[in-house]
């Protein structure tokens, strides 16, 4: 089970079968998180931006839930897994942002008097193979105001960058991968049914979880 306790206890990285080249050291993370809060817009509050699971299971304490808005990126199943939904024998995919478009999701603003223990849980969560680049960036609420928050880009960099994330080259990958977390596919349909009750839409998803269901003869988990 993925909750805030098995990340502060460490169950939740055991049960991943990673392997242990990707994975990160505590100082690797700490000093990833340190890094970040030292770029942050001064005298602002804490958003966070949830593009994907953060949006149906943030494990974060907020004080505040916005649909937001990100201009110049766009959703991506760009990195490549071996653990989570997928294994190293099947490997599948995992989401991230690419640049180019536009990505409608959610902002999370991080409660004041749990600020320490929440960028922990997050950057636990998010760092544990380096496979985001920690950025802060202008989220445009439904009001039109905008804030600062926290975003996960794709480490371009990383070895578990994938070029081509297209339907077309990821759906049978996706359809196959499975792990301790549950299938690939079924990430995909919770993402659609998460956007779908924030009254969003995102056409790339959309057309991923239609290939998935024709690949599975027409049956949506």
């Amino acid at each position: 089970m993925f909750t805030r306790e098995s990340i502060h206890s460490g169950a939740w990285l055991g049960g991943l079968d990673l392997p242990n080249a990707l994975v990160w050291t505590q100082a690797q993370i700490d000093a990833s998180l340190a890094a970040a809060m030292r770029s942050k817009p001064p005298g602002e509050d804490i958003w966070v931006f949830a593009y994907g699971s953060l949006m149906w299971n943030p494990l974060l304490n907020f004080d505040r839930r916005e649909v937001a808005t990100l201009h110049g990126w766009r959703r991506s199943f760009c990195l490549r897994i071996v653990a989570g939904r997928a294994s190293s024998e099947v490997p599948g995919r995992m989401l991230a942002l690419e640049q180019g478009g536009t990505t409608q999701g959610v902002a999370l603003r991080l409660a004041a008097g749990h600020l320490d223990e929440d960028l922990r849980v997050l950057w636990m969560r998010e760092m544990i193979v380096g496979s985001y680049v920690p950025t802060w960036a202008s989220l445009e609420l439904g009001d039109g105001s905008r804030v600062n928050g926290i975003v996960f880009v794709a480490n371009t960099a990383g070895i578990q960058y994938e070029r081509d994330a297209s339907v077309g080259s990821i759906s049978s990958i996706v359809a196959g991968a499975k792990g301790s977390l549950g299938s690939n596919a079924e990430y995909v349909h919770k993402l659609d049914r998460a956007l779908s009750d924030c009254g969003l839409r995102d056409q790339y998803i959309a057309d991923l979880a239609k290939a998935l269901r024709q690949n599975s003869n027409g049956t949506s988990p």
